[in-house]
């Protein structure tokens, strides 16, 4: 394990910085890199989200761990997160889109492997949640500086829509008129999804009516629109460089058997994927020692980045491993 050094770095996109952070370890290069793409909605760097509380978040642990095992790392804020979210978000309302997203990753790529001490022949990417859609994207676009290697975290198998729809469904069954909101849900996502305006039922529950209005607020189209649909296990199945699908037995966000089955089955199509579920991680790889039918959904989030949190150490042992072994190759 090596000593660490970390430096801040910003690309533009749009004329609007994307700021980062690049860790360094010690010793002379070239280091094999990693990229690190972080989750959905405000979602930062460090895999912190002003939605939740706490700053001991996973971005950061592993990009620390890493660093230390060798790699130089690079994670940054997309410029509707982090510190300068704010100023930024009214410059990006109607602009932010799969390619915005992939315009943003570019960067990223281009700003590690333009550094004297990374090798761009051994450049990986670690993502969690969404992030696995967008490095997908990055992986089946580019035609030189792709990734060696791909860590897919909490990735959804399922479109996004289907996880969303399956999590609400879950919540739904305990209420008595639970069909029926569903119901009105499943028209109001057929509104949306057709391009037409959507105006939330007061009877829905309020994270039902939440969800809709973020998805049609002006500042997430056209991207909510086009993620709802993006379907990550036919992305995958084009894929033909070693990918390492890690979902936690304890993630309630991403199913490590709907997700990962619908993503095994992609794998099965002749691409080089491992699988990994480690018993104890949840959605951010924290250790997680509650049982899963003892996790609620509207808890568990709150509980990602305390302070006594530790990353999960079968989840952390996989990615170091897979990781050092394709570089080895």
């Amino acid at each position: 394990m090596t000593a660490l050094t970390s430096e801040e770095v910003a690309w533009d996109v749009d004329g609007i910085p994307v700021r980062g952070t690049l860790t360094r370890p010690a010793g002379m290069g070239p280091h094999p890199g990693i990229v690190f793409v972080a989750g959905s909605g405000p979602t930062d760097r460090d895999w912190c989200s002003p939605l939740l509380p706490g700053t001991n978040c996973s971005g950061r642990l592993m990009a620390e761990v890493l660093t230390r095992e060798g790699f130089m790392t690079l994670r940054y804020d997309k410029r509707a997160s982090g510190t300068h979210a704010q100023e930024n978000i009214p410059r990006l309302v109607g602009r932010i889109s799969m390619q915005s997203h992939l315009d943003e990753l570019i960067g990223a790529v281009d700003t590690l492997c333009s550094d004297g001490d990374m090798d761009p022949a051994r450049l990986f990417v670690l993502t969690n949640s969404e992030g696995a859609i967008h490095a997908l994207h990055y992986q089946l676009q580019a035609t030189d500086r792709r990734f060696a290697g791909l860590v897919l975290t909490g990735a959804p198998g399922r479109s996004v829509g289907q996880v969303a729809r399956s999590q609400l469904l879950a919540q739904a069954a305990s209420l008595e008129n639970g069909d029926l909101l569903m119901n009105q849900y499943d028209g109001a996502i057929a509104t949306f999804m057709a391009g037409e305006p959507v105006t939330p039922d007061p009877s829905l529950p309020e994270g039902m009516r939440v969800l809709l209005l973020s998805l049609t607020s002006p500042v997430n189209l056209p991207f909510s629109r086009e993620l709802w649909s993006s379907d990550p296990a036919a992305l995958l199945a084009k894929v033909t460089e070693p990918v390492l699908v890690i979902i936690g037995k304890k993630d309630i966000q991403a199913d490590w058997q709907a997700d990962g089955g619908a993503l095994e089955d992609a794998a099965a199509r002749g691409g080089n994927v491992t699988f990994a579920y480690p018993p104890d991680a949840d959605h951010v790889l924290k250790h997680e020692e509650k049982p899963r039918d003892a996790l609620a959904a509207a808890d568990v989030g709150t509980r990602y980045n305390s302070e006594e949190r530790r990353l999960d150490p079968e989840a952390l042992g996989v990615i170091v491993e897979w990781l050092n072994r394709q570089v080895r190759r």
